[in-house]
């Protein structure tokens, strides 16, 4: 039982530890984390209690009211002489009213309508933000791959130059090599490990970037899953017609100018008549007269009509008209872009997987010229130092290539997956 026991934990905790690289992980705590993507979700609930806001227009208002009064007064003697009693006077009064608006000249439902469109408009910004934090989080995660690769690649290089300096000095007391060989191995080492430290740096500020983004802390991106997709469109024009119904910038857009119709509409209405009814009931209690008691009841109608305003409403509504003329022009400016930027990305994308192929055939030609070529060195054939370390630096110049066309590929899925407003996280699949 306790084997078991033990065998169970093996197992939970290296399948967390296998979860927390992989890039799902990352992107929940992304979410999660993300302060720009809460400031929306928190705007998102506030335009959402709009929309009651203006409902409530539609509805009646109460309101209660009450006072006391109380005074007392004494009184030696009169005109006459004569002498007067004390006497208290008391009362107290309540009132309430209800008032319903009946006619706004439409004021009221364009309102609400308004709300609506701008509770539409905050869900596609946090949509917009979520699909941004999708792509800086797979940006960095790839990035932070690339980067500890690269690091990789250099130090092997540098234990290559090591041991082709060993290798260089010990010729050179042989007589099989001249001490210009033996400079150039000392010279490339150098390099080498100049260039280490260059990528030293910028792994680091890889991974802080990647913290930076997903509020967690990681130790290496070694144990990373790269078996990561996203589901794209087959085409171009494919892809244009989903990023005209998808992209949230020019959906926002678009809501701007539906917006923008309502506010129209609204100040339109001001100069409408505007009818309500008030309906009041008071109770007005003496202690100190004839008359204990009064109950009063009052319906009153009012039909309102703005006349003149010197001139405010009048402006108001050019100023509304404007705003919707320009509202429409960007609109229809944001689905120009659209289509561009969709082309200009998915040009991107499929140059970078053209990029990839090229790249991964020179990677495997350098591959095999790179072993032929220390394979003949080391047998002493007619192989030269230079030779060798030439065919090193391209070696791993096309190694660098490689790992760095494989980001570039990946994060190009993905963009063009953000560009159309697709880029969830169901979306993507491993």
């Amino acid at each position: 039982m306790k084997l078991l026991i033990n065998i169970i934990l093996i197992l939970f905790f290296f399948n967390k530890a296998v979860a927390e690289n992989h890039l799902q992980f990352f992107l929940d705590a992304a979410f999660k984390n993300n302060l720009e993507l809460n400031a929306e979700r928190k705007n998102q609930q506030s335009i959402k209690e709009n929309i009651n806001i203006s409902r409530s227009e539609f509805l009646p208002s109460v309101s209660f009211s009450g006072s006391q009064t109380s005074s007392e007064s004494t009184s030696k003697t009169n005109q006459s002489g004569a002498k007067l009693s004390d006497s208290n006077l008391d009362s107290e009064t309540t009132t309430v009213s209800v008032d319903q608006k009946i006619f706004q000249g439409f004021k009221g439902y364009n309102s609400l309508k308004k709300s609506e469109l701008e509770f539409k408009q905050a869900d596609h910004k946090l949509k917009q933000t979520e699909q941004q934090t999708i792509l800086d989080t797979t940006s960095a995660y790839f990035d932070f791959i690339f980067k500890t690769k690269n690091e990789k690649f250099n130090l092997s290089n540098v234990f290559l130059f090591e041991r082709q300096v060993e290798s260089d000095s010990a010729r050179l007391q042989k007589g099989e090599i001249t001490l210009t060989d033996l400079a150039q191995s000392e010279s490339s080492l150098a390099g080498a490990n100049a260039d280490l430290i260059k990528a030293k740096t910028e792994l680091l500020a890889s991974k802080t970037n990647f913290e930076r983004i997903t509020k967690e802390k990681v130790l290496n991106a070694s144990s990373f899953d790269e078996k990561v997709d996203v589901k794209l469109p087959k085409t171009l024009q494919e892809a244009i017609n989903t990023a005209k119904l998808s992209n949230s910038g020019l959906l926002i857009a678009k809501l701007d100018y539906q917006i923008s119709e309502k506010e129209l509409n609204i100040e339109k209405a001001r100069l409408s008549p505007s009818a309500s009814i008030n309906y009041s009931k008071s109770e007005n209690k003496d202690f100190s007269s004839t008359i204990d008691q009064l109950d009063q009841e009052n319906v009153k109608a009012t039909v309102t009509w703005p006349i003149v305003k010197g001139g405010e409403n009048i402006s108001s509504i050019k100023k509304s008209s404007l705003n919707k003329q320009r509202a429409l022009l960007l609109a229809e400016d944001a689905e120009n872009k659209v289509v561009t930027n969709t082309t200009n990305v998915w040009s991107k994308y499929q140059s970078s997987q053209s990029v990839l192929r090229a790249i991964e055939a020179q990677l495997k030609a350098a591959e095999i010229a790179n072993e032929g070529i220390t394979l003949e060195y080391d047998s002493g054939n007619t192989r030269t130092t230079l030779e060798v370390i030439q065919s090193t630096s391209l070696l791993l110049d096309a190694r660098i290539s490689f790992a760095k066309a494989e980001r570039d590929y990946i994060i190009s899925k993905f963009e063009l997956a953000f560009q159309i407003g697709t880029l969830s996280l169901n979306s993507i699949s491993s």
